[in-house]
């Protein structure tokens, strides 16, 4: 690769954004999101910063446009030297007997489903150098969490698997913690919280990468 390519599922808002935006001009960040205002904004932020980003107004859940998306950067640059998968649906807090079967089914899309179809195609990209980035986020079991926790939990079960299966050959999987973050999906689930007591999501983008040591 000419230059060092990072794909950020995610990147139109929150830790996504944060993450996209400090990676550069480190990194040609190919950004990933649905909302497109979200990445323009993004890309304006980058290009300040003397980067420069690809971005790729994509739904995850489609997987004919991931293929096509992996296919393109495989064309383009040879593979990519980091992967980090921030995409989420956070559905509503509700009680487990008050589930919304299409908030169930789109939290299983997203949360789960696509990454099992995104870890085929981003491995070859990374080969055995490359490395890849998850974000856990522990509501399991918890009440009101539901579709959120039981979803995000297994995405992140799978994550350790490819993990396990990946430490002696490559590539390298981190799965990490952020501490709880002023964003929208937080305010979503808790929207009285006080907001100062929360990290910035920036904040969170440069601890993570400083402490996985990608910056």
């Amino acid at each position: 690769m000419s230059e060092q390519i990072a794909l950020v599922t995610g990147a139109s808002r929150g830790l996504g954004f944060a993450l996209a935006e400090a990676l550069a001009p480190a990194y040609h960040v190919v950004a990933v999101g649905r909302t497109i205002g979200g990445l323009e904004d993004l890309d304006d932020r980058i290009k300040a910063r003397g980067g420069a980003a690809t971005l790729a107004p994509m739904d995850i859940t489609k997987t004919d446009a991931m293929a096509q998306l992996c296919r393109s950067i495989w064309d383009r640059w040879g593979g990519a030297a980091l992967w980090l998968h921030t995409a989420v649906h956070a559905a509503p807090l509700t009680p487990a007997s008050h589930l919304d079967a299409k908030d169930l089914e789109k939290s299983i899309a997203t949360n789960l489903t696509a990454t099992g179809v995104l870890i085929p195609f981003v491995a070859p990209l990374l080969g055995e150098a490359g490395r890849a980035v998850f974000f856990a986020d522990d509501h399991a079991g918890e009440k009101f969490y539901g579709s959120y926790g039981t979803t995000k939990g297994a995405q992140i079960a799978l994550a350790r698997s490819w993990q396990a299966e990946s430490a002696k050959i490559g590539p390298k999987v981190d799965i990490v913690q952020p501490l709880p973050m002023n964003t929208t999906t937080r305010m979503r689930f808790h929207p009285g919280e006080d907001k100062d007591a929360l990290a910035s999501p920036y904040a969170e983008a440069a601890r993570l990468l400083s402490e996985l040591g990608i910056l």
